[in-house]
């Protein structure tokens, strides 16, 4: 099946670029166009798209709040941020309000890709050297954290299970991994997500960030 894709950029041309460049992936099938958030929104009980490509500097609203709008009108479309910002308080704006993705436009066409794949799986991309550079910023006052994090009272399964989750894997790698069943993976999944009262991808990233479980 393809990833059902909506495409938000105010640039005609970006747009275009974009369109060259993943109509030759056949998995991903663009089913429509925005140049502004708000038609971005009106367009998304008509499409319902899979994944919502979205650049954060919109003409009307900003990426950020689309976003927001997005989750709570389509909760399962998941969002990748296309972005030239690369700087934290846009990084972790864009995570809180519910984006399954981070992508600078100067990223290489593969990055692009993997981040509308992960995001259509359920996954959570961020781009590396990004991610690096930004969790260094987010934990610079927290080291103590890293070496021996306290993980309200996860075993250490759930532990193992926590931190491959956090690094981007899906069920079916975690299993392999670990050599246990996709099943006994979506139980300590669900444990884990009970146990730290959260309730999405994206929170578990950003408790992973917090514990240093997420490496700089």
């Amino acid at each position: 099946m393809k990833t059902r894709l909506l495409l938000v950029d105010d640039h005609v041309v970006v747009r275009q670029g974009l369109r060259m460049l993943l109509e030759g992936e056949g998995d991903i099938e663009i089913i429509g166009e925005a140049d502004s958030a708000s038609q971005a929104l009106s367009q998304l009980t008509r499409l319902q798209p899979d994944v919502i490509l979205m650049d954060i500097g919109l003409p009307d609203i900003s990426g950020i709040d689309a976003t927001r709008q997005i989750k709570r009108l389509l909760p399962g479309a998941s969002v990748v941020a296309l972005t030239i910002h690369e700087d934290e308080e846009y990084f972790f704006k864009m995570l809180e309000a519910g984006a399954s993705g981070y992508v600078p436009k100067r990223a290489a066409p593969e990055d692009l890709i993997s981040a509308i794949r992960y995001a259509a799986r359920g996954e959570v991309y961020i781009y590396p050297s990004l991610a690096k550079l930004l969790v260094r910023d987010y934990l610079g006052q927290s080291q103590p954290a890293r070496s021996s994090p306290n993980l309200d009272g996860l075993t250490p399964r759930e532990q193992e299970v926590l931190a491959l989750l956090a690094d981007g894997a899906s069920n079916a790698e975690i299993a392999e991994e670990l050599s246990i069943s996709p099943n006994t993976v979506a139980r300590h999944r669900e444990n884990i997500m009970a146990k730290l009262n959260l309730h999405s991808r994206t929170e578990l990233v950003k408790y992973a960030i917090r514990k240093g479980i997420i490496e700089a």
